[in-house]
């Protein structure tokens, strides 16, 4: 694969449309546009109407190089979105000498082309897979900028206390010896810092997969009519026959902007049922591995002996008090499946708990994570060297070894391998 290849792609959507949109980018995308679109007098950022070579009308839309999303010459193509136009024109741009792009390869060339850093790269991935509002913000903070302004402004910090000092070495008559102390407060700032954005890892994590919760309880009260309620629609089951539900349901919700996957599972409660048993068994299985457990009880009836003991041998769980509209309960949140009754609540209230209130001003993914536990680990070395007294020259290694692995964030030190295993999850496309 080459960088210097003009490269199509389609960028909406396969499959019918009203419109669909053809990019076309590399040296020379001009005039190859001009082989295949007519009329074709190009100005950068200027839409004009014309006629394809395969006999579709549309529009054509020119970028100058250095002014467009991959930093690079290019074109985008607007036409009618049937399989057919679609094909006709890629097939038009092949002949011509264009070939198609690999997945994520227009981002790489913007990456490549200094138009995004490897951090903006990343959430325009985050951008397109998307789900919910908070998500969708948060991945345009990053996209603009939010994470490569902070990480190098704490690279800029550990330049600084290294330059000082080399500098105390090089022209010690002249400045002095290197200030300790200061230096030690420099570090420890950063460090901070560090553990602060390892702190939001938790929560791009839940905006990315979802915040996995299993509802839990006796049967019959009400988990499967919370999970109706919550998804809008009549997904679980629900019958006053205790024992209905003999398997976990999953599904995934938009909870006023956070992502759920909400996990029905089988009642608690002594039986001899052996299929009845197996459901039990993987309800503790799933509990065990959600991120929250909501324990539901039917509050008409009360809280029960048979409650508390199921309690117990979950370890922890968020008490729901179902049925709240009926009867109210000391013990627990109230709630009402069948009439909506503290569930915007309840929402909101794990939302405060979980810091997602607002979107995060960071989207970590798992490839930043190894990075700032280098840094850390060498800052706290350096920091702990600072007041040991150790050698200049080991104090300047651990700083530099921190600044390179933070420069993996934003990919000015990473390796062509962890770059290309960026781009390599991208869809077609972008």
């Amino acid at each position: 694969m080459s960088t210097f290849d003009p490269i199509f792609a389609p960028i909406t959507g396969l499959g019918r449309a009203a419109v669909a949109v053809v990019r076309l980018s590399g040296p020379g995308a001009w005039a190859l546009a001009s082989q295949i679109f007519q009329p074709w007098e190009p100005e950068s950022h200027r839409a004009v109407y014309g006629r394809l070579s395969t006999g579709d009308d549309g529009l054509a839309l020119p970028f100058a190089a250095g002014r467009g999303y991959t930093g690079e010459e290019a074109v985008e193509f607007s036409i009618h979105g049937s399989p057919a136009s679609m094909r006709l024109l890629l097939e038009a741009l092949a002949r011509v000498g264009a070939r198609p792009a690999e997945p994520g390869e227009f981002t790489l060339r913007a990456f490549m082309n200094g138009r995004l850093d490897l951090s903006q790269a990343e959430a325009v991935r985050d951008l397109v897979e998307s789900e919910t509002e908070l998500a969708f913000q948060a991945a345009a903070q990053q996209r603009e900028g939010s994470l490569r302004q902070f990480v190098s402004g704490v690279r800029d910090r550990l330049f600084g206390v290294v330059a000082a000092i080399e500098a105390s070495v090089d022209f010690s008559e002249e400045i002095g010896e290197f200030d300790r102390d200061l230096g030690g407060r420099e570090v420890a700032a950063c460090l901070r810092a560090l553990g602060d954005l390892q702190h939001q890892a938790q929560r791009a994590q839940i905006l990315r997969q979802g915040l996995r919760v299993a509802l839990v309880g006796r049967p019959n009260a009400g988990k499967s009519s919370l999970m109706n309620a919550l998804l809008g629609s009549e997904r679980a089951i629900v019958t006053p026959i205790a024992g209905t539900t003999r398997d976990f349901i999953e599904e995934r919700v938009d909870l006023t902007g956070l992502p759920v996957v909400l996990i029905d599972t089988a009642g608690l409660r002594e039986t001899t049922d052996p299929i009845e048993l197996a459901g039990i068994r993987r309800t503790y299985e799933v509990a065990s591995s959600a991120d929250e457990i909501w324990y539901l009880f039917d509050a008409s009836e009360g809280w029960t002996h048979e409650d508390e003991e199921a309690l117990g041998s979950l370890g922890r769980a968020r008490v729901l008090a179902n049925k709240s509209d009926l009867r109210s309960s000391d013990r627990g949140f109230g709630i009402s499946a069948a009439t909506g009754l503290g569930l915007s609540e309840l929402v909101q209230r794990i939302k405060v708990e979980r810091d997602l209130a607002e979107p995060p001003t960071f989207l970590l993914t798992e490839r930043h994570l190894p990075s700032l536990e280098e840094a850390s680990e060498c800052l706290l070395l350096a920091l702990e060297g600072l007041g040991d007294g150790a050698p200049d020259d080991v104090l300047v290694s651990a700083l530099r070894l921190a600044i390179r692995a933070l420069g993996e964030i934003t990919g000015e030190t990473a390796s062509e391998d962890m770059i290309q295993r960026v781009f390599r999850d991208f869809c077609i496309g972008k």
